[in-house]
């Protein structure tokens, strides 16, 4: 945790620092001191409470005047009936008669309740905001517990020095919050000079109270009992922190099975919403009605079109962000970096997803224009350049996670292998030289050929252990997927700290097995709302067609009908097939570039889901235009 003095803020931060730091101290934020505490954030929790009063103020004052404003420009006709609803719809104000107030005096007094409620609402956030920071720091300590305890298990088979054994798991980033709390456990015991106080203070602030906190304490103290005894509880523990967590994964699917059910509702409606309200507006006229807007005069109906295209794009992005949220951490999709300098992403543009994005740009905006200038319509040029950047991007995805699959599959193989020769008694560079030569490992064969040649140069009467962790170093950044950092990545720690490497070996056999079954399992699981979500998207496809193809016209005519002797008129512009139908078009195109986030996030990540989202509106746009309902 950062604790900024004031030479080490900025000007404005200064400022907000001497007007409101003050209310730090107040009792009111003591809840929030505590959330801060769990979240650990890097700011100063004074400074921290400087920024979000001066947030709330400014928002509340710019609230404020947006509202005086608004009041007093408003017209007097749309002042008149937002009185008559306040007036007719408000306890006790219906049934009492009140005098005319001038509209100043209402503006002022909506401009100050608004800036109150903004205030209040901004400075209440904070505490939710600290809330939930901290409850994803939990989740995320939950998560990667369990793996942290089996790595300490096979770390306590060569060392009983807590001090080494908390400073190699803290050097794992695969063990996410759970390394970064040993760091601090180490920090704040460099500072205290007793590690068994950095643990405590870690323990009593730590947001897992029910784990990680209890963890620390018995580790101490079976610690301190020797290496048995500390070899015995962390067995024990990663045992009982296995089976929670294959728990935990089992309800993280029957919330992700709620979140398929609440987005296929979520976006079949506002497509058939859309379909009813064009039909229902022949009979009734005043869903055609213009009602004045900043932008200019728009109709109930297209006002909401417009309002369901923004509804179905949010519930899309909110699904993706579901899904990625529930997915276990130690199963989530890896995240790719782009190499600096414009050469470097050029070359790796076919092989990382992170350099494609960057290199397809330019071409996508020249295809933009290219589509402009062919006379495309607005719409079609963005669809399609969206489609025409997200495409390219999504395959050099999926044929990296092709190609980390089959490493995958190869590692593990590679692993049992090392074992077996292990086992037998050969020293480990040996046994790696003998699998490289001997075993086809397809993708991963040039990675295990640097790996053997590496540890051949130092592996000679006097193996150098530093060196051989340093070349197990060099083979994971190699291979550069998730499971050989959470795997592989555990045998150079051990071996550092002297660990039994035949032990060593049979643990990674069983924590390889056990990472690699339970991905199948999540990818076999996934590709169900894969399924949801294409399905989803073509079924309003199919259904906006149908309407389009043999309903609109039918309604067209119908409007154009007036029975003076049954007193029924129908609006004639009602219905126009042109117009309708583009409306419908983008409808439709929003829906299923929702469906293809939803989809390409369970899948494989937010490159695929661009992927997804391409495809169906190329889909789309073919199907429509083939048709002729565009």
């Amino acid at each position: 945790m950062s604790t900024a003095t004031g030479d080490e803020l900025g000007p404005v931060d200064k400022g907000l620092y001497a007007l409101f730091a003050r209310n730090a101290d107040s009792t009111d934020h003591d809840r929030e001191r505590r959330l801060y505490r769990e979240a650990s954030l890097e700011t100063n929790f004074d400074v921290f409470i400087a920024r979000v009063y001066g947030i709330a103020w400014l928002c509340a004052v710019g609230a404020g005047l947006l509202t005086f404003v608004s009041v007093v420009v408003f017209s007097t006709t749309a002042a008149r009936l937002l009185g008559d609803v306040l007036k007719n719809g408000l306890p006790v104000l219906n049934q009492v008669t009140l005098p005319a107030i001038p509209r100043l005096y209402v503006a002022v007094g909506l401009a100050t309740m608004t800036g109150v409620a903004v205030r209040w609402t901004l400075l209440r956030g904070s505490r939710v905001y600290l809330g939930q920071v901290a409850s994803a720091r939990r989740e995320n300590i939950e998560r990667t517990l369990p793996g942290a305890v089996r790595y300490l298990r096979v770390l306590a088979s060569g060392s009983n020095d807590q001090r080494e054994m908390l400073e190699r798991v803290a050097r794992q980033d695969a063990y996410g919050a759970t390394a970064e709390s040993f760091r601090a456990a180490l920090n704040k015991a460099s500072l205290t000079g007793s590690l068994d106080e950095g643990l405590e203070m870690v323990a009593r602030e730590t947001p897992s109270r029910d784990l990680l906190s209890p963890f620390l304490l018995k580790f101490r103290e079976h610690a301190a009992q020797g290496r048995d005894s500390l070899e015995s509880y962390l067995r024990m523990e990663g045992r009982l922190l296995s089976h929670r967590q294959k728990r935990v994964h089992q309800r993280a699917g029957g919330y992700l099975e709620l979140v398929a059910e609440l987005f296929v509702v979520l976006l079949v409606f506002p497509a058939l919403g859309v379909l009813i309200l064009t039909v229902a507006s022949v009979l009734s006229p005043a869903l055609s009605e213009e009602i004045a807007t900043p932008l200019g005069a728009v109709t109930h109906r297209e006002l909401l079109v417009y309002a369901s295209v923004a509804f179905v794009l949010f519930v899309g992005a909110g699904a993706a962000w579901a899904v990625a949220a529930i997915r276990p951490t130690d199963h989530a999709t890896p995240s790719y970096r782009r190499p600096a300098g414009v050469q470097s992403v050029l070359a790796t543009a076919r092989t990382n997803p992170a350099s494609a994005a960057v290199a397809f740009a330019p071409t996508t905006v020249a295809t933009g224009v290219g589509l402009w200038l062919l006379g495309y319509g607005p719409v079609n040029v963005v669809l399609l350049t969206y489609a025409v950047y997200g495409i390219p991007v999504g395959l050099v995805a999926v044929r990296r996670k092709r190609r980390d699959d089959a490493k995958d599959r190869e590692i593990r193989d590679f692993v049992h292998a090392v074992s077996g020769h292990v086992s037998l008694g050969r020293p480990f560079p040996e046994a790696v030289s003998r699998v490289a030569d001997d075993v086809d490992l397809g993708p991963l064969q040039s990675d295990v050929d640097a790996l053997a040649f590496n540890l051949t140069l130092t592996g000679s009467a006097e193996p150098d252990e530093d060196v051989q962790a340093a070349a197990l170093d060099r083979f994971v950044d190699r291979v550069g997927t998730p499971l050989a950092s959470q795997t592989v990545g555990l045998v150079v720690g051990a071996i550092e700290a002297g660990s039994d490497t035949e032990h060593v070996f049979e643990t990674l056999e069983t924590e390889i097995g056990r990472l690699y079954h339970e991905r199948k399992a999540l990818r076999s699981r996934l590709l169900v709302y894969v399924a949801v979500g294409w399905t989803t998207g073509l079924l309003v496809v199919g259904i906006v067609v149908a309407v389009n193809a043999t309903v609109l016209d039918g309604f067209a005519q119908l409007s154009t009908v007036s029975d003076a002797s049954t007193g029924i008129a129908l609006d004639p512009g009602a219905v126009d097939p042109a117009r309708d139908r583009e409306r419908f078009y983008l409808v439709t195109q929003a829906t299923v570039i929702a469906c293809g986030w939803f989809a390409g996030m369970a899948s494989r990540g937010r490159y695929e889901a661009l992927l997804h989202s391409g495809l169906l509106v190329v889909v789309t746009y073919v199907v429509f235009t083939g048709l002729g309902v565009a």
